[in-house]
């Protein structure tokens, strides 16, 4: 592999050496409970698609401090039982897109809420609908810095709420077992995934492909590619506030959920990845606390497995999810 991180060998013994905060527990459950005041009764409405295999309804959801949340939920065409369901997370700077665009999961017969990103949707893809209403301080372009002076304006506060109340936003839902929830996504929605299986209760798998916002301070000296180029850009500028920052991003580390986390997963990590490199994945898998698995693609950057990786993971769903 390229000099980009650490051997395999290295990888698979590596442990973050990052203190996580005392606090962590308590401020994560304060903020859960305060988002939990808004009753969870999402509106659903059908959508009317070309596609004759499965219906489409939009949903939305109260997220952070009861903020609307848009999310697709797709499932088999003409469903009158409960399925299990799949909440997905997506990349960082997409949007929910459009419905014709989340097939692969409700076409193995699963239930599939994808759920929009705040304040996302405008860098690649075909868009977004979820507005992010809360202000920041100053940030460097993107999302990474937005609100950073602390945990309780910072944005992944929010989004990561808002990851854990779409998990109770499907087990709501009509067409959904509520003992049957897997949690996935990919980058920054691997991020999401990891959150979401540490804070939330009875998860029955979760899928985190290379996922983004692991063991911060050596992602940031490892990788100079954005997103966590956003952080190493602001803090050229704001030379002072270097404590400030990791200690905010300490709250949001994956390392932390992973730790937290029992539900079987199933990782994936590519080893010429700079933009997640390897190093700060394994930080996370090896924090892991439930029953664990990676795929580990030797060659690829960034893309990971991609097909290959959804057809392991439909695999691994149909075992986990055996009766």
């Amino acid at each position: 592999m390229p000099g980009i991180d650490l051997p395999l060998a290295e990888l698979e013994q590596y442990r973050s050496t990052t203190p996580e905060p005392a606090d962590f527990d308590e401020v994560w459950a304060a903020t859960l409970a305060q988002a939990r005041t808004v009753p969870m009764v999402p509106t659903v409405v059908r959508v009317p698609t070309a596609l004759r295999l499965v219906d489409t309804y939009d949903v939305t959801f109260p997220g952070f401090a009861g903020d609307p949340v848009r999310a697709w939920l797709t499932v088999p065409a003409e469903t009158t039982g409960r399925l299990p369901v799949v909440v997905q997370y997506n990349g960082y700077g997409g949007g929910r897109g459009l419905p014709v665009e989340h097939l692969a999961y409700p076409s193995a017969g699963y239930a599939h809420l994808f759920m929009d990103t705040r304040g996302q949707g405008s860098s690649w893809g075909t868009g977004g609908g979820t507005p992010d209403p809360h202000g920041a301080g100053p940030s460097h372009p993107g999302y990474m810095t937005q609100g950073i002076e602390s945990f309780e304006t910072y944005y992944y506060r929010r989004l990561i709420t808002d990851a854990v109340r779409a998990v109770d936003a499907a087990r709501v839902l009509p067409q959904v077992d509520p003992e049957r929830v897997v949690v996935a996504g990919g980058s920054q929605g691997g991020a999401l995934t990891l959150a979401a299986a540490g804070l939330s209760e009875g998860l029955v798998g979760a899928m985190p492909d290379v996922p983004f916002c692991c063991d911060f301070r050596r992602a940031v000296q490892v990788s100079d590619s954005d997103p966590y180029g956003e952080i190493s850009r602001y803090l050229t500028v704001h030379r002072h506030a270097v404590e400030q920052v990791f200690s905010t991003l300490a709250y949001v580390d994956g390392v932390s959920f992973a730790a937290r986390a029992t539900a079987p997963t199933l990782f994936s990590v590519a080893l010429w990845d700079h933009i997640c490199p390897p190093s700060t994945v394994y930080a996370a898998y090896n924090a892991y606390a439930g029953p664990k698995q990676i795929e580990v693609y030797q060659f690829n950057d960034h893309e990971g497995g991609q097909a290959y990786q959804l057809d392991r993971q439909l695999a691994w769903l149909c075992s986990t999810l055996a009766p």
